[in-house]
């Protein structure tokens, strides 16, 4: 048997076929789109369960978009194999969030400062204490600049990773709401978390595809195709860091 880490049981690849940055949405459908919409000539460099992971370049500058699945295990697994095994630097999420504030509509772009959890993901480091999962500050403020000049109504805050998407209290989510959450998702924690371990960076973003306080909504084909700003912001944000 090979001594290398990979390819791994979910991804079939070489370091060097991944860039730096990582963009990664949680459906593999979104992953697709902003491979064949914004980077040229994209390849397929992973496909293994059906999770596709494309490398091509946008604006000159390498970068990589693979997704990660739903939950917080799934993209710790992805997560933790691309930094630790396939020299990957950067992981920005760019998912989709519920709303838990009254000020913050559909298709705001949220910035997951810090990522709550309902979970049970940071038990695994036996810390004498609780970590607060956070996002690397470079990628955080790059990510913001970006934001601000594509004129983006965004938001920055904690976000609620939660394992649970079918909650036996409905209002469990709004409980989090009171202590300024500002949406909830399913993934930040996870990624923010593996970074730390791994020394390197995480960043979510994510647009708002409901509301728990309005009930507005988007459809599933909107949320694969319409977060247009969300992708553009994490794409340059990758060109800023290969700057850096």
């Amino acid at each position: 048997m090979s001594n290398k880490p990979y390819p791994t049981p979910h991804i079939n690849a070489k370091p060097e076929d991944f860039a730096k940055t990582v963009l990664m949405p949680g459906d593999p459908k979104r992953s697709e789109f902003i491979a064949k919409t914004f980077l040229e000539d994209a390849r397929l460099v992973n496909d293994v369960r059906g999770v596709h992971g494309y490398t091509g370049t946008y604006k000159g500058t390498q970068v990589s978009v693979m997704a990660s699945g739903m939950g917080m295990p799934s993209i710790g697994i992805y997560s933790y194999e691309l930094f630790n095994f396939f020299d990957v630097d950067n992981i920005i999420r760019v998912g989709s969030a519920g709303s838990l504030q009254p000020h913050i509509h559909i298709r705001d772009v949220v910035f997951g400062q810090g990522a709550c959890l309902n979970g049970n993901f940071a038990d695994q480091y036996h810390l004498p204490g609780q970590m607060t999962p956070i996002a690397d500050y470079t990628l955080l403020k790059t990510a913001i600049e970006q934001a601000e000049k594509l004129g983006v109504r965004y938001h920055v805050g904690n976000l609620l990773s939660s394992d649970i998407f079918y909650n036996d209290d409905p209002a469990d989510g709004l409980k989090w709401a009171k202590m300024g959450v500002m949406a909830v998702e399913m993934e930040a924690a996870a990624l923010y978390l593996n970074a730390a371990r791994a020394g390197k960076r995480g960043l979510a973003l994510c647009t708002i595809s409901d509301s728990l306080v309005t009930h507005e909504l988007t459809t599933a084909e909107e949320r694969q195709n319409s977060f247009t700003q969300m992708m553009e912001i994490a794409l340059d944000t990758a060109v800023e860091m290969a700057k850096k």
